[in-house]
């Protein structure tokens, strides 16, 4: 099992970002956008330009022409590329990303990114609920005009201004693989674009599905965000800020206990108190001033400066018996998981410190995409490895992979292959997760 083995290097060179981000969808992306080839016969069609755009992510400390060089041979296999054309020069390479756009990839991301953990995983699942989790990270994009007015700085202007121009990720990722299935982009500081977390969170909100429980911090709650995220049919899971208050309605048995939440719009003491006592009746209440959930308040022992510190979480899923106060307070710090998914996009496929490539905001829309896009193949991967390992998905080491990943690439049949079908998920991939572990 400590060998890599032929079936790891096979899963790696027909299957590990093709079968992710097929063709067909890329091509299906390309036509619904209306990006398609000008003339025939060009050497940078837009579909190559897709998987070039993920190839970006995979070498970010080569150039634009290292990378298509380590492409050509897959470019070749697709009848696209002739061995005795020159590689592109850098302008030409820049010129097909521009016609390209954004657009393409992420109607690529949108079709082809959704939870890939099955029952199986372990970890994935709490009760008939997929553990799902919603967070936002920010990457420096170089410090253009175009880019400061799109995504703007942090920390203020004159000289507490950033220096570079910082954009807003804000994702929903599954926990067990780390895999992004939804996410929005947005600027993040002073002279751009402005918009904070809970403004793209409201974007995301119908991507919810009804076997998703989801798992947010404090920063995403106000009453509306919770209303919208609920009424999608999905389980909740979220922490409260301190400032909200939880009026205990009915004590539960695993200890946690009913509550009302109030709109902040109903500004009235008397109406406040006239729908707190409506709750404790048990009658109806009106859902544009208030709704009844569970809230389970726990500490963490020997948690950082301050273990006395008491979480509060409150959910949708109102019996304990479908979820007792203790699972979901050990479900809640799956969110940690997201912060990981994050550090393997930001650290071990970018580079820690890396400023993004591009210099106007589509492009870095594209970019972005292209990690999100090599990020989602390479946790399928792991993921489907470990499912069939019987291992977590953290046992497999993501950085591992990316080096197999880049070393297939370049040494072997491409890891962008063409191959339409998906390759055998039960030898290869156990030989993946030995590999990686």
């Amino acid at each position: 099992m400590s060998g890599i083995g032929g079936g790891w290097a096979d899963s790696m060179s027909v299957g590990v970002l093709a079968t992710a981000v097929p063709r067909d969808a890329v091509d299906t992306a390309i036509a619904v956008t209306r990006r398609g080839a000008k003339r025939s016969g060009g050497k940078l069609p837009p579909h190559v330009m897709v998987y070039y755009a993920m190839a970006l992510s995979l070498f970010a400390d080569d150039d634009y022409e290292e990378v298509m060089t380590r492409l050509a041979g897959t470019l070749a296999s697709w009848g696209c590329w002739d061995p005795g054309w020159d590689i592109p020069t850098t302008g030409g390479i820049t010129q097909a990303r521009q016609r390209l756009g954004a657009e393409p990839l992420a109607e690529v991301f949108d079709t082809v990114a959704v939870p890939v953990a099955d029952e199986l995983t372990q970890g994935a699942f709490l009760g008939p609920w997929r553990l799902m989790s919603i967070d936002g990270f920010e990457w420096d994009a170089p410090d253009t005009d175009a880019n400061v007015a799109e995504f703007g700085y942090s920390g203020g202007t004159g000289e507490k201004a950033s220096a570079f121009a910082k954009v807003r990720v804000l994702t929903i990722a599954e926990c067990a693989s780390h895999a992004v299935v939804a996410t929005r982009i947005g600027g993040r500081g002073t002279g751009g674009k402005r918009q904070g977390e809970q403004t793209l969170a409201r974007r995301l909100w119908p991507a919810l599905a009804e076997d998703w429980l989801l798992i947010a911090d404090s920063g995403f709650y106000s009453y509306q965000d919770w209303s919208k995220a609920a009424a999608t049919g999905a389980a909740l899971l979220w922490r409260l800020p301190a400032t909200v208050k939880t009026p205990k309605l009915m004590d539960l048995d695993d200890g946690s206990y009913l509550s009302v939440l109030i709109n902040k719009t109903v500004r009235s003491t008397t109406r406040r108190a006239e729908i707190l006592q409506t709750a404790r009746d048990g009658g109806d209440l009106d859902p544009a001033e208030a709704t009844v959930v569970r809230v389970i308040e726990y500490t963490v022992p020997d948690r950082g400066p301050d273990p006395d510190e008491v979480i509060r979480v409150i959910t949708t899923i109102g019996d304990p018996a479908d979820a007792p106060a203790e699972i979901l307070a050990q479900a809640y710090h799956q969110r940690w998981e997201h912060e990981t998914g994050n550090d393997q996009l930001k650290t071990h496929l970018r580079g820690p410190g890396r400023v993004l490539r591009s210099k106007s905001p589509d492009m870095i829309r594209q970019e972005i995409y292209g990690y999100l896009l090599t990020h989602y193949a390479i946790s399928t991967l792991i993921c489907r490895a470990a499912t069939e390992a019987d291992i977590d998905p953290d046992r497999v080491k993501f950085l591992r992979t990316v080096r197999l990943v880049r070393r297939q690439t370049t040494s072997g049949p491409a890891a962008f292959g063409a191959a339409q079908t998906s390759v055998d998920t039960g030898a290869d991939y156990f030989q993946a997760a030995a590999a990686a572990v």
